[in-house]
């Protein structure tokens, strides 16, 4: 219980092009991402003689070397480095008659996604009748693993869709787990959805990508042009992996929430584990905050977007150099409170260690909630509990030991960008 209230997610680029073919690979969830992968820009009606594009690696000339370059294509931009030209694509009509008429064949391909063993297809559709919106899908083995809830700007709600210009993998918001970016053309608009990913052990009802409104909303407006591109440069053009310190990275970091949301932010460098790295802290104090470290030249998202100040949840608070966060979060106005520690392990995710359940009241009859005839003992009565055993005053005392601080924002982020170039 205790962790949906503490994952919570707001509602929510990179240098290098190939011209008119696509495809490729991405790193695993946590393991160096050798390869980000880029779709060419749809083919404009009546281009019935231009050479198909966007489909599996294993299409691409025998000297291409997918592992040491970056795929990008995109047919509205001039090239910026060395090019490799990709083979004439035999299977456009293949891939209609697995997918159907409306598979957009130039923007479906396999890839390599963090969130899934094995290669899978990124299957985009047109709509089948007007006023339908784009589908997107993922599939392996003929089994549509998820597909993406189509994201559409409220100000273009009713436009007609009129192409999937690109597509790009990568590790927008440096949690380690694959992003789709997408750009899309509806009417006479063109604007980016970003879709965050999953890790690959997440439950089964929460396996799907998250599509990011305000992100979405920002890039379209911010990026010039609006193109896999444009979101590169206005984002930073190194992956994660690839920083040369944790200064650099935390700049970048920094960078990604001032493009969705500079409004409030304030930011700090705190001591979480006993390293000599700092973590960085950024939010909008009192209602939420971003927790990251750094290690061998990639960040790590230990707290993205987690709310607090209300529902219930005080907020999070750490032992500095202990490795050891807590945090607060009641419920039925504070008559059950939730007391959850946590640390970083050697994967640097941030996990709950022990929770422990604390119930203000009588809980007679044992179901977890205070009943009518169980309101007067509201405050009257405790009694503690982890993993369902009761513990002692004494023992719940040994769990909260320390002088904890509150993981807040100390500084503007201008003073913080400030020292972080020191």
């Amino acid at each position: 219980m205790i962790l949906n209230n503490l994952l919570t997610r707001r509602h929510k680029g990179w240098v290098c092009a190939l011209l008119l073919f696509t495809a490729g690979a991405i790193a695993a969830c946590g393991k160096e991402p050798d390869q980000e992968t880029e779709s060419a820009e749809a083919a404009q009606a009546g281009h019935e003689g231009e050479e198909p594009h966007g489909l599996s690696s294993d299409d691409f000339v025998e000297e291409q070397i997918l592992d040491d370059i970056e795929v990008i294509t995109d047919d509205k931009e001039e090239p910026t480095c060395a090019e490799t030209v990709p083979a004439k694509n035999p299977q456009t009509d293949e891939l209609k008659n697995q997918f159907g008429d409306n598979c957009i064949s130039e923007q479906t391909f396999e890839a390599e996604l963090s969130e899934y063993s094995g290669r899978v297809w990124f299957v985009s559709y047109a709509p089948a009748e007007e006023g339908q919106e784009l589908n997107i899908q993922i599939v392996q083995d003929g089994e549509v693993l998820t597909q993406l809830y189509p994201y559409v700007p409220e100000n273009l709600e009713g436009q007609p869709f009129t192409s999937l210009d690109a597509v790009t993998f990568l590790d927008i918001n440096y949690d380690n787990c694959t992003d789709i970016v997408l750009v899309e053309t509806y009417g006479n608009t063109t604007f980016a959805a970003v879709y965050y990913g999953f890790a690959a052990e997440t439950d089964e009802e929460y396996r799907y990508f998250n599509a990011q409104w305000s992100l979405s909303e920002a890039l379209s407006s911010k990026a010039d042009p609006v193109s896999i591109a444009g979101i590169r440069d206005l984002l930073g053009a190194k992956k994660n992996g690839e920083f040369a310190d944790y200064r650099e990275a935390y700049a970048a970091i920094i960078k990604l929430w001032e493009v969705e949301d500079d409004s409030n932010l304030s930011g700090d460098l705190i001591y979480v584990d006993s390293d000599d790295t700092p973590e960085l802290v950024i939010g909008d104090n009192g209602f939420w905050v971003g927790l990251y470290t750094y290690h061998d030249g990639r960040a790590y998202t230990l707290m993205d977007h987690w709310a607090y100040g209300a529902m219930g949840n005080a907020g999070y608070e750490y032992i500095p150099k202990e490795n050891r966060i807590r945090n607060y979060n009641s419920d039925y106005a504070g008559a059950i409170l939730y007391t959850a520690y946590m640390a970083m392990n050697d994967q640097y995710a941030l996990k709950t260690v022990t929770q422990i359940e604390t119930y203000n009241f009588d809980d007679v009859n044992e179901n977890g909630y205070p009943d009518d005839d169980e309101q007067g003992s509201i405050g009257y009565y405790s009694a503690s509990y982890v993993d369902g055993v009761l513990i002692t005053y004494e023992q719940y005392n040994d769990y909260d030991a320390g002088e904890y601080e509150p993981v807040v924002g100390a500084m503007s982020l201008e003073e913080l960008k400030k020292e972080l170039a020191e």
